[in-house]
Order: C-alpha cells, then sequence, then structure tokens
C-alpha cells in the first residue's frame, strides 16, 4: 500500500499576546468526527500559542497524527519524498516579516543558492498565511490578502523550486477573527481523505 505522510508547519506569532482564550478566536465545530486518514503519519509542526491551538485542532481531525514546533532544523525537509504532504501555515507579522520562531524554515526556503529544481520530486505542498491587518494603520481598506505576505511569498517560492502544490493558497486575518481558516482546514480534510 502507497502511504503518504502529511506535515503542517504552523508558524504564529510571538510578538503579540493574545488576551482571550485562543479557541475563541477561531471559529470551530466541536462535534467533528475523526477521520481515518489514507497516509502513514500526519505530522503538525506549529510555532506560538496560536498556532498550537491550530495544530491540536488539525490532529484532533486527522488520524495518526503527531505535533511539533516548527523551529526544528528546515533543511530535514530535503529528505521528504513526493509520499509526503508539506502543508505551512504561516503567521506574517509587522513589516510583513514572519514570526521568529518561524523565520528559520521560511528563510532556508526563500534562499537564493537553492537549484530551480530543489523540490522536484520531493514531497508536495500547501500554504495557509495568518495574518492581522490592524497591524496595516496606514491603509483605508485592508484583506486578509494584504497581511498574509510571508505565505504568498513562500508558496510563490515553493513553486519556483518545482514543488508541487496539493491543496489552495489560504490566507486568514485577525481582524476578521480567522473566521478563514475553519474552511480551509475542511476543505484541506476533506481532499485528504
Amino acid at each position: 500500500q502507497f502511504g503518504v505522510c502529511c506535515m503542517a508547519f504552523i508558524i504564529a506569532s510571538s510578538s503579540h499576546r493574545i488576551d482571550r482564550p485562543v479557541r475563541q478566536h477561531i471559529h470551530t465545530n466541536t462535534h467533528q468526527i475523526v477521520m481515518p486518514s489514507p497516509f502513514e503519519k500526519i505530522v503538525i509542526v506549529y510555532g506560538g500559542e496560536l498556532a498550537k491551538d491550530v495544530a491540536e485542532q488539525l490532529q484532533a481531525r486527522c488520524d495518526n497524527s503527531t505535533i511539533q514546533s516548527a523551529s526544528e532544523r528546515p533543511k530535514k525537509l530535503l529528505e521528504l519524498t513526493d509520499s509526503v504532504l508539506v502543508c505551512f501555515i504561516v503567521q506574517t507579522i509587522e513589516n510583513a516579516a514572519p514570526t521568529e520562531e518561524g523565520g528559520t524554515t521560511v528563510r532556508f526556503l526563500k534562499r537564493k543558492t537553492h537549484p530551480e529544481d530543489l523540490l522536484v520530486d520531493k514531497f508536495q505542498y500547501c500554504v495557509l498565511g495568518l495574518g492581522d491587518s490592524n497591524l496595516l494603520l496606514d491603509r483605508q481598506t485592508t484583506t486578509a490578502k494584504d497581511c498574509n505576505q510571508v505565505a504568498q511569498e513562500l508558496d510563490m517560492r515553493l513553486e519556483a523550486l518545482g514543488g508541487t502544490r496539493f491543496y489552495e493558497l489560504g490566507m486568514a486575518d485577525e481582524r476578521t477573527e480567522l473566521t478563514e481558516v475553519e474552511p480551509w482546514l475542511d476543505g484541506l480534510v476533506e481532499k485528504l481523505k
């Protein structure tokens, strides 16, 4: 039987404090049924409190899954074959930057010294961005797209390195209470069936 792993990278901001319970911050259906995954293993890698909450939600919905911190060595990703799905969930903080914890992985993949075929025959990927348009005080109108530069750049960079996109780029905004997260997770879980 051909197995696949799913690895989710969830990188969140440590630059601001979340004063309310995170479970209230992300809208979820608490009566979801855990579906058996067709994959051998699902690894969810997170960074930050908000990201850990999202990682736990995804883990609860996927059979045979584990979570770990995003600060682990990103070069190990290159050992993964095309039978693996890596899902990057990255947060953009002030000045269109990744969080400190997630910056290691993002900077590694954005190195200009990587060959254009670095990810050919490597893992498949998907990217979800978490941003906060409240940080864009100089603009009159903003959307989730405006506050997710890290996710957009990472998605384009993975493609430019020869990667294969498994699921569409998602973008969520804290200003709208990250309402975009749940539908993106629903779609990913559905595609993983």
